[in-house]
């Protein structure tokens, strides 16, 4: 039997981060909580990348290019979507998700997901830095350890 696992060390590594600028309130610190947590284990602020996208519908686009660069060990993918009166949520929540998905299985890079999907800015901000934990720090730290697994499974 042959077990593959990615380690914690962003050490020599590229990250591409691309963020949303609606709800900024919130999106800025899922990107303290990214850096943060990048740096800690071993990642250059010079090898982190950022890239700042309106809304979370064009995080896909940003992410897909970022991709196509081939220069980025992993991406990671931070916004936030909240429910609101209307479908839009659905549309845009599903979307952002499916095509986050369709990047990943293009198998060029890891993209990581730390959007957070809420029905409310109570739940948005739990999960921002308080009391949930910071999405963006959970989302940097599994784009580490999926940028390692892919350095082993190439």
């Amino acid at each position: 039997m042959k077990i593959f696992e990615g380690n914690l060390s962003a050490a020599d590594k590229r990250f591409g981060i691309v963020i949303s600028r609606f709800n900024e309130f919130l999106t800025k610190n899922l990107l303290e909580g990214a850096i943060d947590c990048l740096r800690r284990h071993g990642a250059k602020e010079e090898d982190i990348d950022i890239a700042w996208v309106p809304g979370a519908f064009e995080i896909g686009f940003a992410a897909r290019k970022m991709a196509a660069m081939k220069k980025y060990s992993a991406i990671i993918c931070l916004g936030v979507i909240l429910r609101g009166a209307t479908p839009h949520f659905e549309y845009v929540a599903g979307q952002v998700t499916r095509i986050l998905g369709q990047i990943n299985s293009e198998g060029l890079v890891p993209v990581v997901s730390g959007i957070i999907i809420a029905d409310n800015i109570e739940q948005a901000t739990e999960r921002a830095g308080t009391k949930m934990g910071n999405k963006g720090w959970s989302a940097a730290l599994s784009a580490i350890e999926m940028a390692n697994i892919n350095q082993i499974l190439k």
